[in-house]
């Protein structure tokens, strides 16, 4: 969508009647339970936004936190807690994230029916 007055893009927005705006495959919910494990403080959750940068426009950020903030989308997955913020959650909307070990690498891929446009990284896109 774009605002008509000033022609800057506006992200979508998430509808509470949604259901979930990201989906994890069980081998993401497993990498990221050992993530937590090895990095995070017991009764972390995975934080997974969408910011501003990368070469296509948006990347996705996933980090740690302690828990919910105000507004935020708490998802469980097998005692798992992921937290999206609105605004990223219209981004993310339908997105599947898996983890992958491969020739091209091993992290998290992200399946967004959202990207108009990816870059080769997999992790920025438009």
């Amino acid at each position: 969508m774009e605002n008509q007055a000033s022609g800057e893009a506006q992200a979508p927005i998430f509808e509470a009647s949604d259901e979930k705006p990201v989906f994890f495959t069980d081998s993401a919910v497993e990498a990221v339970k050992n993530a937590l494990a090895q990095e995070g403080q017991p009764g972390d959750g995975l934080r997974v936004s969408v910011v501003g940068g990368g070469c296509s426009g948006y990347q996705y950020n996933l980090d740690f936190d302690k828990e919910a903030r105000m507004g935020d989308i708490e998802i469980d997955y097998n005692g798992v807690k992921i937290y999206v913020d609105p605004i990223s959650a219209g981004y993310l909307k339908g997105t599947v994230v898996d983890y992958v070990s491969g020739l091209n690498g091993t992290g998290f891929k992200f399946n967004n029916p959202n990207a108009k446009r990816t870059c080769g990284c997999g992790n920025s896109f438009s």
